[in-house]
């Protein structure tokens, strides 16, 4: 059992373990590898998707589905599709034109393990693949399906991830305000967060009131991620390249190191006053949050 499972256990989170394992085994059956080796892009989507992710993003959806009263069966593939967003985002962000990474989990990027041909063609599978899934859930109405393909398209292109990438590469490397900064952020993380809330939302069927606080909550987490990101570039366990942000301006470069931890503390502490305002104390999503990022912190 991995160290997030046994924290899970820890916290009382007994079926985390079992949501992950069924989003695990869903992406297996979404995403079959090719017994003969021959579609090397069907490989390469598999291979961005399936080994060794937290499955954050599914998690979440689910937990908060869940907490507003739902045990709706599509919850697990709705988790599988953001997650197929999230691998394609990643394989592009580590092509030689943007970050030219060279390592994630723990392994060679896409490009550098079947070729940047090959890592292009996976991304865009990958998104295709998610907006087929959401758009064809069974037991879902059609209303439902096109509310919840909006909501990752629009997560998806310039009014988040595309846009995100975009400012990041153009605008990291110069000075820049702190705001400016967290607007970057907020694209880049927080917006995919926001709407793996909204299709929880939407699926439990929850107030605009509770929808709109779930939306604060997501913005929160995404900047107390991003400021993760950015304070543990260089440590040994992240899985990525060392020190991807040197020569950008973020937040720790800004900030410096101890004020940027604090920041990432009130973003966390405001996450949760969202998150209580919604589900009421003690509840299933905060401490899965708090596993993730005191996880995360110890070692700092």
């Amino acid at each position: 059992m991995d160290s997030l499972s046994v924290a899970a256990e820890e916290s009382g989170l007994q079926d985390l373990h079992s949501i992950r394992e069924a989003v695990d085994r869903r992406l297996g059956e979404w995403l079959p590898a090719d017994p003969t080796n021959r579609d090397q892009v069907a490989n390469a989507m598999r291979d961005s998707t399936l080994p060794a992710g937290k499955r954050i993003r599914p998690l979440l959806l689910v937990l908060a589905a869940r907490g507003l009263g739902s045990s709706a069966p599509s919850l697990i593939d709705l988790g599988c599709a953001v997650e197929m967003v999230h691998a394609s985002s990643l394989i592009i962000d580590d092509m030689p034109c943007m970050d030219d990474a060279q390592v994630r989990r723990g392994r060679p990027t896409i490009h550098r393990a079947y070729g940047e041909d090959v890592a292009v063609l996976a991304a865009i599978a990958l998104l295709t693949k998610a907006f087929s899934l959401v758009s064809s859930l069974p037991n879902v109405s059609a209303m439902l399906r096109a509310q919840l393909v909006t909501e990752l398209a629009n997560a998806v292109g310039m009014q988040g991830l595309v846009h995100g990438q975009y400012k990041d590469l153009r605008e990291g490397a110069t000075q820049r305000s702190a705001q400016d900064i967290a607007a970057t952020n907020d694209l880049k993380t927080g917006v995919l967060f926001g709407a793996t809330l909204n299709m929880a939302a939407r699926v439990a069927g929850a107030t605009d009131s509770q929808r709109r606080t779930l939306q604060k909550f997501a913005r929160e987490l995404g900047q107390a991620f991003q400021l993760l990101d950015d304070l543990r570039d260089g440590a040994p366990d992240t899985g990525k390249d060392s020190l991807q942000d040197e020569g950008k301006s973020t937040l720790v470069t800004l900030l410096g190191p101890e004020a940027a931890r604090k920041q990432l503390l009130r973003h966390i502490a405001q996450a949760d006053a969202s998150l209580a305002a919604v589900y009421g104390p003690d509840q299933a999503v905060s401490r899965f949050m708090h596993i993730l990022f005191d996880q995360a912190l110890a070692p700092h």
